[in-house]
Order: C-alpha cells, then structure tokens, then sequence
C-alpha cells in the first residue's frame, strides 16, 4: 500500500450526469442519491461540475450540474484502488483485461463503467439510478512503460 501511495499521483473519479439531468424532479431526489453513491464508492464527497455554457444541441444552460468529480490522494487513494483491481474490476460481466490503449502516453489509465453497480459498497436493493463512472489513475512516472510495467507489477489486468 505504501509503494501505491508513492507511485501514484491521485486517482480522479467522475459521473456524467447531463442525461440524467433532464428527468422530472433531478435536483429533488435523483442527485442526491448519485450523490450518495458515489461518496459510498470513493469514501469522499463529490465536488459539482457545471456546464460553463449553454449548448442548445446537447440541451444544457449555463450553470447547470453536468457532473461529479472526486480526486483521491493518499490513504483513500490506495485502499481505493485495491478495492478496483481486486473487487470492482473481476465484477465486470464478461471482462477480459483492459487494453493497452486504456494507457495514454502520460501513463494515465482510463478505465469506464457503464454502471456503479460493479464496486461492492452500492446495494442493489436501495439503488435507485444508475450512471457511468470513469476512473483515471494519475502515476507519478510520465512515462507510458514505465506505468505500465507498474501496472503489471501491482496486478490491475492489461491485455498482452
């Protein structure tokens, strides 16, 4: 856990939630339980991103709540991202690795879920929405290889 908490930078958790914000009552009932569940999966707040502005096509107004972002660092950080490679990750329906492409040049690693339901701490029963979490993991090393073998090393699976 501590070679974790040295080799990488932060790990940043995001919900898009600009669909969702268009049903009857969002702002009532539907955000805070999003809200609630993905506090319950990073451990922490999440912090509101609004749209800086209004886009006609895409059906947002200036101000409004386009989605929520939590960036984990330390403690949090590691217990966070063992709890995805050995809990979240093997719960994925039919999961085979994530790509190499998932790795930019920076060595960032951009994992998608299509539904919270993958991390162990959302219950079935009491969830009420579902949406996307993205998950980028910062490494401290700004190489590609270099992040990857690290990786590799603390078992997140990457496709040959």
């Amino acid at each position: 856990m501590e070679d974790v908490k040295k080799q990488i930078e932060k790990i940043v958790v995001n919900a898009g939630i600009g669909r969702i914000s268009g049903q009857a009552q969002f702002e009532d009932k539907i955000l805070p339980e999003i809200k609630k569940d993905l506090a319950a999966i990073t451990g922490q707040k999440p912090s509101e991103r609004k749209a800086k502005k209004s886009i006609a096509g895409f059906k947002t107004r200036e101000g409004q709540i386009v989605g929520l972002t939590a960036t984990l660092r330390g403690v949090r950080m590691a217990d966070f991202f063992e709890r995805l490679v050995n809990l979240a990750l093997p719960r994925v329906k039919d999961f085979r690795g994530l790509a190499l492409s998932n790795v930019d040049t920076n060595g960032n690693l951009n994992i998608g879920f299509r539904e919270q339901t993958v991390f162990p701490e959302i219950n079935l029963e009491k969830m009420k929405v579902t949406f996307g979490v993205q998950v980028t993991i910062v490494p401290k090393e700004k190489r590609r290889n270099s992040a990857i073998d690290f990786y590799r090393a603390h078992r997140v699976p990457l496709k040959k």
